[in-house]
């Protein structure tokens, strides 16, 4: 495969990556979570600006780690969808220039299909067909890889984000920002019984539910409900159980679908992918589900799992390795469907 350098910017983490044979020579990241801790949650200009005070020098960071010139670099590549258009801008445009400048082909990367490559980078010899469940801030989705480029989401969130339940539910018990570690450490300390929480269900037409698709709003509200009736009780919360109890319920949630789907249409594995597959409670109940169903669950590392420029390299020597080149005229895009890939490419 080819060696290619790429910029991740989509929200509030900047990284610069050298990927080469599906092998990670380096990736450096810089995170800005203390910059929107105080907030409660990304701010956008805040992060555009973040994104240009520190991406040359992550950039001659990577280099320097991977200890490659550019005569060693086949391609550059940068996110260019779906994220925050500014935050994406920023890296797109850096992407783009160091192309021209340095001759070099230029492909604009899906965000979600670096999330599918992230298990690439742990376990180089995973070919398609498998299901991938996707679980971030942004995004809860089942999708079914088919190839390069090619792919059929089965399933999704129709409300919240998996992530962006787990933020909200930790901003309504005063535990801060970003919520899922701070709820995944207080849920080893909780009972996971201690609260009946409703896993959000799709209604069809016919009158059945959805076997795939997935709500959390309704549990982030039942939470909030929860919460408000045992402040009338008593003055001290007992948050660990609340945590570790919304947690079972999101875990059983997302385990069920992801079984269900994959044993539907026939495929042996469950490649996980965003910041949410490195929760422990997640990781546990579909470890356990799988070997029950004789199906094969593959985690990216824990590094892998939030928003990286290595998945991105990764997906993007794929395509490099197949013909698949970015016009610099390409734009970015806030949202974009992941069956809509291959218009990224001549």
């Amino acid at each position: 495969m080819a060696v290619l350098l790429a910029i991740e910017t989509s929200c509030d983490e900047t990284g610069v990556a050298i990927v080469k044979n599906r092998k990670v020579l380096s990736n450096v990241l810089a995170s800005q979570i203390q910059v929107h801790r105080q907030y409660g949650g990304v701010v956008p200009e805040i992060a555009s600006r973040e994104h240009l005070t520190i991406l040359n020098s992550l950039i001659d960071q990577a280099q320097h780690i991977a200890e490659v010139d550019w005569s060693d670099i086949d391609g550059v590549a940068a996110t260019c969808a779906p994220g925050l258009v500014g935050a994406l801008f920023i890296g797109m445009s850096a992407a783009k220039t160091l192309a021209l400048v340095h001759q070099k082909p230029f492909l604009g990367v899906h965000h979600l299909e670096g999330h599918i490559y992230a298990s690439y980078l742990n376990q180089p010899e995973l070919q398609p067909p498998f299901l991938c469940l996707l679980v971030s801030g942004g995004h809860t989705s089942l999708i079914r890889v088919q190839d390069c480029g090619d792919y059929q989401t089965l399933g999704q969130t129709l409300d919240d984000a998996a992530g962006e339940a787990f933020d909200k539910v930790a901003r309504l018990l005063n535990l801060g920002y970003p919520g899922g570690p701070i709820i995944d450490q207080l849920a080893t300390r909780g009972n996971a019984q201690a609260f009946a929480l409703p896993e959000g269900r799709i209604s069809q037409a016919d009158g059945t539910f959805h076997p795939y698709h997935s709500s959390f709003s309704g549990l982030k509200t039942s939470v909030l409900r929860l919460v408000q009736k045992l402040q009338y009780q008593s003055d001290r919360l007992p948050i660990a159980d609340i945590a570790a109890s919304f947690q079972e319920t999101v875990a059983r949630s997302l385990t069920k679908r992801a079984i269900a789907c994959a044993l539907d249409y026939g495929l042996d594995r469950i490649a996980i992918g965003g910041g949410v597959a490195a929760n422990s409670g997640l990781r546990s109940h579909l470890q356990a589900a799988a070997t029950a169903h004789n199906l094969q669950v593959l985690f990216p590392p824990l590094k892998f799992c939030t928003d990286n420029a290595a998945m991105i390299a990764c997906a993007a020597a794929d395509h490099l390795d197949r013909g698949h080149i970015s016009s610099l005229d390409l734009g970015v895009y806030s949202r974009m469907k992941l069956e809509d890939v291959m218009q990224l490419y001549l």
